[in-house]
């Protein structure tokens, strides 16, 4: 997850170096996450048909092999197989709702949701490495030499994938008749379609991911613009990371006493406002990180939520599968974010409409979120069905 949080870091070297434009590298992200998202649900299938190790080993591989062809692109097709299709289908099998899967059958109910928001602050580790190291190797070496970075950080996904795959052999209590647990894949997707919470939920997934990677694939571009200084990209990626580790273990920990989806529409609400102040206001390394450290503790603390909700939903069997649905809905926002901002900057040759538009529509996200959460019906319970 650090490594994919800090592409932005090279797209300024990559599109002077090979020719490409700020909406070529965007579209390349952008396709990254279409296909993380779009095969998110069938590598959740698979790792109940196949088992978890599998799954993802082969992400890790197709990992590698995507930093590879990515690090010796010369044109956009290159960039777009490497950076985009390939590690976009490895971040299927090995990323957060995979992790987030492996880690809620590794444990008990009443830690699981504090356990969650660990597993995903611990992603954001990796950025407080590779987003320095990227920044160190790109401006004495090049962005090539910044790429082949992040792949040495990657080959350690390959032990890691093998020892977490030893949840294969935790067997789960048989589910009653009744339980969606015990459904096929089909039934178990169509009656996760009928649960009006969870497409409520799957609805403001999708503005949240539109406001995560306008952030992470043009916040860089957006400061290089004002003038700043090219360390404080590396410095406000690395903030992000920092305190996102500490918002990811308080919301895993709220998540344990409170109603998820409510702390869900308030992290929409708050993350829009934090964005409307920072863009409203001419750029500064002071505001810069204390933009970065905001929005930091705010970002992926919805990861925690999300998965636990699944899990009250719908129970485990099935959670990587139909977390995986509601993650694709995130990822067609983050093509929104990151492809959309590309083509209005290019267009107006500004951020001023992207940025706007962004925080209209979190904020009209997280005020649906939590108006239906406390008014509407409260979501059925999926049977028990610890690990």
């Amino acid at each position: 997850m650090g490594v994919r949080q800090s592409f932005g870091l090279v797209m300024q070297p990559v599109t002077r170096d090979i020719a490409i434009t700020v909406s070529d590298f965007a579209l390349a992200m952008s396709a990254q996450n279409l296909f993380w998202g779009f095969l998110q649900p069938v590598a959740g299938a698979l790792a109940v048909r196949m088992g978890f190790r599998p799954v993802m080993m082969a992400g890790a591989v197709f990992y590698a092999a995507g930093l590879l062809l990515f690090a010796f692109a010369d044109g956009l097709l290159g960039v777009l197989l490497g950076a985009g299709a390939l590690i976009g289908v490895a971040l299927a099998c090995t990323a957060s709702a995979i992790a987030l899967a492996v880690g809620s059958r590794a444990v008990s109910g009443g830690v699981r949701s504090l356990v969650l928001g660990a597993i995903t602050a611990t992603g954001s580790l990796g950025a407080l490495l590779s987003a320095p190291l990227g920044q160190v190797l790109t401006t004495d070496y090049g962005w090539r030499a910044g790429v082949l970075g992040f792949l040495v950080l990657a080959l350690g996904m390959l032990p890691a994938a093998w020892i977490a795959g030893r949840v294969d052999r935790l067997v789960l209590p048989a589910p009653a008749a009744t339980d969606i647990s015990a459904a096929s894949p089909r039934a178990a997707l169509a009656g996760a379609m009928r649960n009006l919470p969870f497409l409520v939920m799957t609805g403001a997934y999708f503005v949240c991911g539109m406001q995560l990677l306008f952030i992470t694939t043009h916040l860089p571009s957006y400061l290089a613009i004002c003038g700043m200084d090219p360390s404080l990209s590396a410095s406000a990626l690395a903030a992000i990371a920092l305190f996102n580790v500490f918002g990811s273990l308080f919301f895993g920990w709220a998540g344990g006493h409170w109603p998820k989806l409510a702390l869900l529409g308030g992290i929409y609400i708050a993350r829009s406002l934090v964005l409307a102040w920072y863009f409203m206001l001419p750029p500064t390394p002071g505001t810069t990180i204390v933009f970065a450290s905001l929005m930091g503790f705010l970002w992926l603390g919805v990861g925690p939520l999300v998965a636990g909700s699944v899990v009250e939903m719908f129970g485990l069997r099935w959670q990587a599968m139909i977390q995986g649905v509601a993650f694709m809905s995130h990822q067609l926002g983050s093509f929104l974010g990151a492809f959309g901002g590309g083509l209005l900057f290019d267009a107006l040759s500004s951020y001023d409409l992207a940025w706007r538009l962004g925080v209209a529509m979190g904020l009209a996200a997280g005020i649906v979120q939590v108006a239906f959460t406390l008014l509407g019906p409260p979501p059925p319970a999926a049977r028990p069905n610890p690990a």
